[in-house]
């Protein structure tokens, strides 16, 4: 007798609703993806312990005929794909046709649909069979009900988190949905209190300021580029701006979010040391490109994709971030009150610190200097005069700083006067906008790190022979990997001997190893090999030049004369981003006049 049976549908259904439907908000991310396929301006979203007892969603969109009512809640019944051709050219958010079939199989659910052109659908449903079956309103669009969520399966039911937890992935979910679909009117309740609302408008920025807040908002910058492939369009904030976890970077293809961890580290790539160690950014990425070169159908839940060109798309992503900061300034400002819209005095006005008795030799050399000590002196005579309130000129994404001239696209920084040191550690600058603060040891470690990088960048193929071998243990599993890639660690210059078990010898290393750190080198290149099967070449030697730029850096408590700092800030003024330092911790913070006087309560709002 056979032991090889085909399941009811029943059955079939409850384990496809593992796959698709894991909690509350998988039931609001399908039922949303099929409100967006037919077309829905509007969609309202109403929630009863953060799902579990109730979902209702209730759109606009096209509704159906009571036909296609009746078949929708088939397994695989759908109006997206006819053929295996149209399965290569998805452009709708849903296309298999499993999403309400799962649903109805761990829930009590009712639809309620029209065309609007004559009376509706109503069907009850437990567990996927139908209850009960009558005619509704001609409303057009569609209502869908879902009580009771795992009713019927437990022990789905017993992993389900806090409601707090559960409402808190449904939000994220809706919030994913806004940003890829502004044109949507979206609402979202729950227990009968909204907790999010967009307009509709088609403005992205406005759902990031609904989403994130006003002030992250308004400091992301508008950036787009093209291929022949993928069009690209992305709002991304300033590098100070940053989360401690990847969940505000977006990625959105063709009207769909996704997850995708290489585009995720080309966002990374393209802020390279902007950002700190272990902090993320915020952006959203909008790609549009050619159905075919994605393929939407390698999970279950549609949220990971395999595209077809992905290194030109990683590039693309990398460089159109890495360009939109190559000419931006960007530092910080220590205020973090709401800026206004007039400044509090004159453009004239400036700070005034209190200079060494003696000035050095080396700034007697500078005309500009002497001419802008002339009217620093020239302002504190008339500061009396000077009004004591105003407001300061409105924020408009990356102009909080002063903006470095077109003509000196070199020098990313104005020209900064050091007037003294705080705890041997910071240098005190001024310019005609304000006051600087500048961490000696990040700002040296930034030209150290350019310096190197361009001398390492593409060295030589020297080796540097060693007099005593560098001797290494590792993991037989290493060892595996070592000796099944000899051919890749050679074309790097690193030649393993076998010296007994799992050990090895290195009796000479490329010249642009740092001295003292070559163990350390090896060591990672062997890290990289072992999680990625090849060696990045590029990314070894930007951190063997953030390494020596660290060690070789003046560090904190070193006292440095007015000569000093005045060649430090110029070095820094010519470096290609002279912001942060390689491990991505500001160098400048800027005070401006007007942050200074509210400290001061010179002015008052």
């Amino acid at each position: 007798m056979s032991s090889i049976h085909v399941m009811p549908d029943a059955l079939a259904n409850k384990i496809a609703a593992g796959e698709v439907v894991e909690r509350p908000a998988s039931v609001v991310k399908e039922l949303m993806e099929n409100s967006m396929d037919a077309g829905s301006s509007s969609i309202k979203i109403e929630l009863k312990e953060a799902g579990l007892e109730l979902i209702r969603m209730t759109d606009n969109g096209k509704g159906m005929e009571k036909q296609d009512a009746e078949k929708a809640f088939d397994r695989h019944a759908t109006s997206k794909i006819q053929n295996e051709h149209d399965l290569f050219h998805v452009r709708t958010l849903g296309f298999r046709g499993e999403a309400l079939a799962s649903i109805a199989a761990v829930s009590k659910l009712t639809v309620q649909t029209s065309t609007g052109e004559t009376s509706g659908t109503s069907l009850y449903m437990e567990g996927g069979v139908v209850k009960e079956q009558t005619i509704s309103d001609a409303r057009q669009g569609t209502e869908i009900k879902v009580e009771e969520l795992f009713f019927n399966t437990p022990a789905r039911l017993k992993y389900m988190k806090t409601i707090h937890t559960e409402l808190g992935h449904v939000t994220d979910v809706v919030n994913r949905m806004a940003l890829a679909h502004p044109s949507v009117k979206i609402q979202l309740d729950h227990q009968g209190k909204t907790i999010f609302q967009s307009s509709g408008r088609g403005d992205q920025l406005q759902v990031i300021a609904q989403i994130y807040g006003n002030q992250v908002a308004k400091v992301m910058k508008k950036i787009s580029s093209e291929n022949k492939d993928f069009r690209l369009e992305a709002y991304i904030a300033k590098p100070e701006v940053t989360r401690a976890s990847r969940q505000y970077m977006s990625l959105i293809v063709n009207g769909r979010f996704i997850r995708n961890s290489k585009l995720t580290q080309a966002i990374l790539k393209g802020y390279d040391t902007l950002l700190p160690i272990g902090k993320y950014p915020v952006v959203v990425i909008n790609i549009d490109m050619d159905p075919v070169l994605v393929d939407v159908n390698v999970h279950p839940a549609k949220l990971e994709v395999r595209f077809s060109k992905e290194q030109e798309l990683f590039d693309l992503i990398q460089e159109t971030i890495r360009d939109a900061f190559r000419s931006e300034t960007l530092i910080p400002k220590a205020a973090t009150e709401q800026p206004s819209k007039k400044k509090p005095w004159n453009e004239q006005t400036s700070l005034i610190f209190e200079r060494p008795a003696k000035e050095p030799e080396s700034q007697k050399s500078y005309p500009e200097k002497e001419a802008y000590r002339n009217n620093q002196t020239e302002v504190l005579d008339h500061m009396e005069e000077l009004p004591l309130s105003g407001e300061e000129p409105e924020n408009e994404g990356f102009q909080d700083t002063p903006k470095v001239d077109d003509k000196e696209i070199k020098r990313r920084v104005p020209t900064l006067y050091p007037v003294g040191q705080l705890h041997g550690t910071y240098i005190i600058a001024q310019n005609e906008d304000g006051m600087y603060m500048v961490d000696q040891h990040a700002a040296q470690e930034r030209i150290k790190y350019e310096q190197f990088k361009q001398k390492i960048g593409s060295p030589e193929n020297e080796v540097q022979e060693l007099l005593v071998p560098l001797t290494f243990t590792f993991p037989a599993k290493t060892s595996m990997k070592i000796e099944e890639n000899q051919g890749i660690l050679e074309q790097v210059g690193l030649f393993f001997e076998s010296f007994g078990t799992n050990t090895y010898i290195i009796r000479s290393h490329p010249r642009w190893f740092p001295k003292g750190y070559e163990g350390e080198v090896i060591e990672e290149i062997v890290e990289q090999l072992e999680q990625q099967n090849k060696v990045d070449l590029e990314e070894l030697r930007d951190d063997a030049a953030a390494l020596m730029s660290c060690k070789g850096s003046i560090k904190a408590n070193h006292h440095l004369t007015m000569n000093d700092m005045e060649v430090l800030l110029e070095d820094l003024a010519t470096s290609e981003d002279p912001f942060t330092c390689p491990h991505g911790r500001p160098i400048l913070i800027f005070f401006s006049q007007y942050d200074i006087e509210k400290m001061f309560k010179r002015v008052m709002n």
